[in-house]
């Protein structure tokens, strides 16, 4: 797991992050998520493009999944 990852891990449950930081550490993770896909396909312009394009939702789903109950 990259530390990204792992930061992104520790903040979401860390009251000293603030929103915008934990979703900042969910974009980044996301990021890397969307690396190493391309990375394995041998990627070409359009899936990057239509992987940047899921950005948001990606980073929504780390959230969701990184929320604490």
């Amino acid at each position: 797991m990259s530390q990204t990852i792992l930061s992104a891990v520790k903040a979401a449950g860390d009251n000293d992050f603030s929103a915008e930081q934990r979703r900042s550490y969910a974009v980044a993770a996301a990021l890397e998520v969307i690396a190493a896909k391309a990375g394995q396909s041998g990627a070409n312009a359009t899936l990057l493009e239509r992987e940047m394009g899921r950005l948001g939702e990606y980073a929504d789903l780390i959230q969701a999944a990184l929320k604490v109950e």
